[in-house]
């Protein structure tokens, strides 16, 4: 099922979306290979240590993208979340022309200016790697929010988070991609 925001595109976007949604897992080579690097995330996290976060970020993006085949984007680690009354932003991916994509991230919350947990901040790193797989291993024009796109970083995690379990639904296979 669509969700709301459906109603209100092209239809070139509704084509799209449609090819996003379709697709719901990515299949990670070798993921057992990049645990170490998310291990390292989550003690960089606890230990409040900024450029250890940074550098197991990067080290995981890269790590995905290079088992992926496709291009490697950049990862910056900032400190406080900026929010509105439309609430905190949490990560933000960024393609432009000439320059590489890269993604963003916020390690400590708004209100509290506390660290992330760790989940949280693994999962908004893959879900800003998702967008940029939308485009480089997809082929997509467009990367919207689709239930495919969130079953796709799900995947992700779980396959590098092991202990987190088996997602629920069918996957649907596409020649690299399930």
């Amino acid at each position: 099922m669509p969700f709301a925001y459906y109603n209100r595109l092209s239809a070139r976007d509704r084509a799209v979306y449609e090819r996003s949604d379709a697709v719901t897992s990515v299949v990670l080579p070798r993921a057992e290979g990049l645990r170490p690097h998310v291990e390292e995330l989550r003690r960089a996290l606890a230990r409040d240590d900024r450029p250890a976060v940074a550098a197991a970020s990067a080290a995981l993006a890269l790590g995905v993208t290079k088992g992926l085949a496709v291009a490697p984007l950049g990862v910056e680690i900032l400190a406080v979340r900026p929010s509105a009354g439309w609430g905190e932003l949490h990560g933000l991916y960024t393609r432009e022309e000439r320059r590489p994509p890269f993604i963003q991230l916020w390690m400590r919350t708004a209100r509290h200016r506390r660290v992330v947990a760790f989940r949280t901040f693994l999962r908004t790193l893959l879900h800003e790697l998702g967008h940029h797989l939308d485009y480089e291993l997809l082929r997509l024009p467009d990367s919207f929010h689709t239930e495919g796109f969130f079953k796709r970083e799900s995947s992700l995690f779980r396959q590098l988070v092991p202990e987190a379990g088996p997602g629920r639904g069918q996957d649907s296979e596409l020649p690299g991609l399930k």
